[in-house]
């Protein structure tokens, strides 16, 4: 309080401060109220870290949601096959048109590959994997036609696009029927769309119950220094300047909470790893589940440092300001 008197004196007495003294005072007196906070936290460490250890566990849900939707994108995006189109050529086609339409096919714009199983390729194929060598010797002509697998681009992959694109090669001269297993594209969709949503509410939910602990937090210190801050206002200091520790103490919540996100979510990642790599391996697949990169984990940490400075801002200017000397 001695500072604040001698802050009050020397304005009585109009001293005057240079602009660059003022610029530096104010980075200092955030640096010592920031320290200050952080001692305050120290004062009392199993509370603090219960604190933190709430907001970051929060969090730590939609950010493992969050590596599961990416994932899951990604699986999507690298199974090819989901979107593959078979074309079914009518058999009066010479090999030399087989050829050409294949070629016109491959080089179109919508078109990734395109590859030709010819009959005489496809009966062989069926010959090795059915086992009914001896009766498909006793057929007198190949009842099989040139089949053409066609893998759409990117962006012709979803359900809607890949619908559109089997009517248009339908139209063909040289095709005598397509197929498309649209019903398992759309309930892939579906499925994505619905994990997707799933995590923005639980995340929106967790963020706004971050929000409400870190304020609930702040009042109850608020509430146990109101002696002190009224005392403070009687001596001339502002709401700002009271309300900065507690500010800094949202922060330091938010900073220490972002790593315990980081930790818990690395082991929750751990943990699933082995289970899907356990499937992955049913369907002979080397997909592993892959975390969250630098750029991810330095959102998740700005989000509860966020969350935390929001939680705090919101009881300061509630309470502090409702705090005044009789």
């Amino acid at each position: 309080m001695s500072v604040l008197f001698r802050s009050r004196q020397q304005g009585a007495q109009q001293v005057k401060i240079s602009g660059v003294r003022r610029f530096f005072m104010f980075f200092v007196h955030h640096a010592q109220q920031a320290v200050g906070s952080l001692g305050q936290l120290a004062r009392y460490p199993f509370a603090s870290l219960m604190t933190m250890a709430v907001l970051g566990l929060s969090l730590t849900l939609p950010a493992t949601l969050y590596v599961i939707v990416k994932n899951t994108d990604n699986v999507g995006a690298d199974f090819q096959q989901a979107s593959e189109i078979t074309l079914f050529l009518h058999k009066d086609l010479t090999a030399q048109e087989v050829q050409t339409f294949a070629k016109r096919i491959d080089l179109s714009p919508e078109i990734e590959s395109a590859t030709l199983i010819g009959k005489e390729q496809g009966l062989a194929d069926f010959r090795a994997r059915s086992g009914f060598g001896d009766a498909l010797d006793t057929l007198q002509e190949n009842p099989l036609p040139d089949v053409l697998r066609v893998i759409p681009r990117e962006n012709y992959r979803s359900a809607a696009a890949a619908q559109q694109l089997l009517q248009q090669l339908e139209q063909e001269r040289e095709v005598e029927q397509a197929r498309l297993d649209v019903d398992w594209l759309e309930r892939f969709t579906a499925i994505v769309d619905l994990v997707r949503d799933a995590f923005l509410a639980l995340a929106l939910l967790l963020c706004v119950a971050v929000v409400l602990i870190v304020g609930n937090t702040i009042r109850l210190n608020i509430s146990s220094k109101r002696d002190e801050i009224m005392v403070m206002k009687l001596v001339g200091a502002t709401d700002a300047y009271i309300q900065r520790p507690f500010l800094y103490t949202g922060i330091w919540y938010g900073l220490v909470g972002g790593v315990i996100t980081w930790l818990a979510t690395a082991v929750l990642i751990m943990w699933l790893s082995g289970a899907v790599r356990d499937i992955a391996e049913l369907y002979d697949s080397q997909f592993t589940l892959t975390g969250l990169n630098l750029t991810e984990m330095a959102v998740v940490w700005g989000i509860a440092v966020g969350l935390g400075l929001v939680g705090s801002y919101i009881a300061v200017r509630k309470h502090v300001t409702a705090i005044e000397p009789q």
